[in-house]
């Protein structure tokens, strides 16, 4: 299975902190996020990465190709209008079959990101999954709505009388049937990942629902602690 990392963002909330390395060079427990990333991807038997970086981030690239961390890596550099569009500028790099897809900031359990992958294996080729989390440590969350099986009827923010659990966590198996609808969603002028998702759901795709313990997202200075906290649980 190949791999897609969107990491073109320009980590503003971690800049407003007094952050100033490029996003994907930010260090958890001493290490890089985009080095960790790729070395989950290299454990789980990911064979090939195509990452996004913006113009701004090649220091980024510049550290990946100058070192290994187990699995190939292909980068695009292109600054992007969002989440949505970084996918696209991926997606002729990513069109022959299921592909991972994350973001570059999510703290995982490696032995949770390998189950997910099975799991996808076994769904039928045209089916998406998406890991979902009950721990929730995000201002702004994307609720997801699953029936009795884990498949997902809808996305969007909790309600007063609605008690789903499970947010979105950033990691992604998708299939490549979602790039037929890359006209019409850009034509729709939809930008973020989370309403595209939305959208296919709409439109006939098929997504379920596969469950993490924790995932977190690195937004901000005190979500480092939180996500050393997490890493320290699972050497423990």
């Amino acid at each position: 299975m190949k791999a897609g990392i969107i990491a073109a963002g320009e980590g503003s909330r971690l800049k407003s902190e007094g952050v100033l390395l490029p996003k994907p060079l930010v260090r958890v427990d001493g290490t890089p996020l985009i080095e960790r990333l790729l070395r989950s991807y290299a454990h789980c038997g990911i064979e090939e990465v195509v990452c996004i970086v913006n113009e701004y981030s090649l220091e980024v690239k510049r550290f990946v190709e100058s070192n290994n961390f187990g699995v190939p890596v292909k980068f695009v550099v292109k600054t992007t209008l969002s989440s949505m569009h970084s996918l696209i500028e991926l997606s002729p790099h990513l069109a022959g079959g299921k592909f991972l897809l994350s973001t570059v900031d999510s703290i995982f359990k490696d032995s949770e990101l390998s189950n997910f992958i099975e799991h996808s294996r076994g769904t039928m080729s045209s089916q998406s999954s998406l890991a979902v989390t009950d721990f929730i440590d995000d201002e702004n969350p994307l609720y997801v709505h699953v029936d009795g099986g884990m498949n997902i009827t809808s996305f969007g923010k909790r309600g007063i009388n609605d008690n789903t659990p499970w947010v979105t966590g950033g990691l992604y198996i998708l299939s490549p049937d979602i790039f037929r609808e890359t006209d019409a969603i850009l034509k729709s002028g939809i930008e973020r990942l989370r309403n595209y998702l939305g959208y296919l759901l709409s439109h006939g795709y098929n997504f379920d629902a596969f469950p993490f313990s924790k995932i977190v997202d690195v937004d901000h200075v005190g979500d480092i602690a939180t996500a050393e906290r997490l890493l320290k649980s699972i050497a423990n």
